[in-house]
């Protein structure tokens, strides 16, 4: 777009009534596009700068838990920069897995442990139990139920596996997928992860 010129309200032609304008009577008027970044507020409860939370760029890698028995468990990410995790501002879940030997895992979301701060600043908190809320199929069903729970997913062996979660687990603010090796044999098990706002 392009500037333009228009009569300003003050003007003194407006002031007589008379319909047309007096010499120099006008006010440029900026009609150009820009381009703007929004790069976070300012929380109006505690006056602290936020930023937007933005997508992951990439799988994020978690521990590897080597030789996990039949029937045994493990908790991810588990690594020692994220014990955790947060998916605060991120709505979706992409949660990959590499096992080395192929049958079936249970794949649970639960509530991690203490060592980040608990939930929200509580502690403690009641860690590796399975994470419950209620609102997500039929509104006439109140009852809790697990947010993400997966009893038999059958894994390919030497190939990552990858799962998504859609807004199920949004804004959780301390969690951790727990597996569950139910192929039959010893399992190394491999974890990666990647949020979406």
């Amino acid at each position: 777009m392009v500037n333009r010129k228009s009569n300003s309200p003050w003007g003194s032609s407006y002031k007589e009534g008379l319909p047309s304008t007096a010499v120099n009577d006008t006010v440029d008027i900026d009609q150009n596009v820009r381009a703007t970044i929004t790069t976070g507020v300012i929380d109006v409860a505690t006056g602290q700068w936020q930023g937007i939370t933005v997508n992951d760029a990439q799988m994020i890698p978690g521990a590897t838990a080597e030789a996990i028995a039949a029937s045994g468990t493990a908790l991810f990410p588990g690594t020692a920069n994220a014990e955790n995790l947060d998916m605060t501002g991120y709505s979706n879940l992409f949660i990959a897995l590499k096992v080395s030997n192929s049958g079936n895992y249970e794949t649970v979301a639960v509530m991690g442990n203490d060592t980040q701060g608990g939930f929200g600043g509580l502690t403690p908190v009641a860690a590796a139990t399975g994470l419950k809320g209620t609102g997500f199929g039929d509104p006439t069903d109140r009852s809790f139920e697990y947010l993400c729970f997966d009893d038999a997913e059958n894994l390919a062996a030497d190939v990552w596996n990858v799962f998504y979660v859609k807004n199920r687990l949004a804004n959780q603010k301390n969690m951790q997928i727990q597996i569950t090796n139910n192929s039959g044999g010893n399992s190394n098990i491999e974890f990666a992860y990647m949020r979406t706002v």
